[in-house]
């Protein structure tokens, strides 16, 4: 299996680049954002995605491992398929996906052309939980992790709320939504207090129960 691609532009169009290595081209599909990185003659590296099939040979680039990881996490969701999935990588970047599924934010993740409100809710279902456990995993190097690119401190505050007995998914939804709110200055200490301040309705709705 081809992982990674190393080599010159040869040329490119809507949705692929040809990348010649050694003097051999090689047909790589990749997102929009991927592709603008690109231009002919330029040095080209690319993560790659193999999908072999009975009648093909396809490869994906990307343009880093956020990217890469997120395609492979997109298309585990039924009804994405490799189409989709650079297509909403192409609207969306990695930390922009993450934040969309962390708020449930349906809206943003149908801004991408062929993505509807049951595709989207459906995304957003079967990611929320895995997002949320992965964002705090991401970096840690182990064979299941995966960098969906929370970092910094949303990520740091996300983990204080899960040591406090949140899970991770609502913690990492209640900082999404606080830092969307406080804008991207914010520190730890303040999404954290934001963060605890989103929770709040459901804590005292559980304490009224």
């Amino acid at each position: 299996m081809i992982a990674k691609l190393k080599g010159m532009v040869d040329s490119s169009g809507d949705g692929w680049v040809i990348i010649d290595v050694g003097g051999v081209g090689y047909l790589v599909f990749c997102s929009g954002r991927t592709l603008r990185r690109f231009g002919p003659g330029e040095a080209a590296e690319v993560l790659i995605e193999t999908h072999v099939r009975e009648d093909h040979i396809h490869l994906y680039g990307f343009f880093d491992a956020a990217e890469r990881d997120w395609f492979r996490l997109l298309t585990t969701v039924q009804g994405v398929g490799v189409k989709v999935a650079l297509a909403m990588l192409t609207v969306l970047g990695p930390e922009e996906l993450l934040h969309a599924v962390a708020a449930a934010d349906k809206a943003m993740i149908t801004q991408t052309p062929g993505v509807g409100a049951k595709l989207a809710t459906r995304i957003l279902s079967e990611l929320k939980d895995k997002v949320g456990t992965m964002a705090l995993s991401s970096g840690a190097g182990g064979a299941g992790s995966v960098p969906v690119a929370a970092a910094g401190p949303v990520k740091d505050a996300t983990s204080a709320l899960v040591n406090l007995g949140y899970r991770p998914s609502e913690a990492l939804a209640a900082v999404s939504r606080a830092a969307g709110r406080l804008g991207e200055g914010a520190n730890v200490e303040a999404l954290i207090r934001a963060g605890l301040s989103e929770l709040a309705p459901t804590d005292a709705h559980l304490g009224s129960a």
